[in-house]
């Protein structure tokens, strides 16, 4: 039985399953980005934080803040990003990596070019 992703392992795979994305360092953290638009950022203990997240982009402020609101233990503010992106946890044993794949997606169908949301996006 094969040993189950590291959480880096399982973000990476998430993000680079979508169509035209890359992995590429930002400010020391792996982040991936599609049409040079980054969607995604993995943070472990970034700046000593104790967190370790997959930083995504909702639709606004307004998304975010709800999202916060309502799964505090799931969702949380992103330091040096603007309102409208979110952290997603990644720290429990049973994180429902479906619903991390899922915030993932909405965050690349956010950044990324219309054409590739016209041929069928992800």
């Amino acid at each position: 039985m094969a040993e189950p992703l590291n959480p880096l392992d399982q973000v990476r795979t998430l993000a680079l399953d979508l169509p035209e994305t890359e992995e590429r360092p930002s400010h020391g953290q792996p982040t991936f980005f599609v049409a040079g638009k980054m969607f995604a950022q993995f943070r472990d203990d970034h700046h000593g934080d104790g967190r370790t997240i997959v930083a995504v982009k909702t639709s606004d402020a307004e998304e975010a803040r709800m999202l916060i609101e309502a799964a505090p233990e799931t969702y949380s503010r992103v330091a040096y990003f603007r309102a409208e992106w979110v952290g997603v946890s990644l720290a429990v044993p049973d994180t429902d990596w479906t619903q991390v794949g899922d915030r993932i997606a909405t965050s690349w169908e956010l950044a990324a070019p219309r054409r590739l949301l016209e041929a069928g996006g992800r």
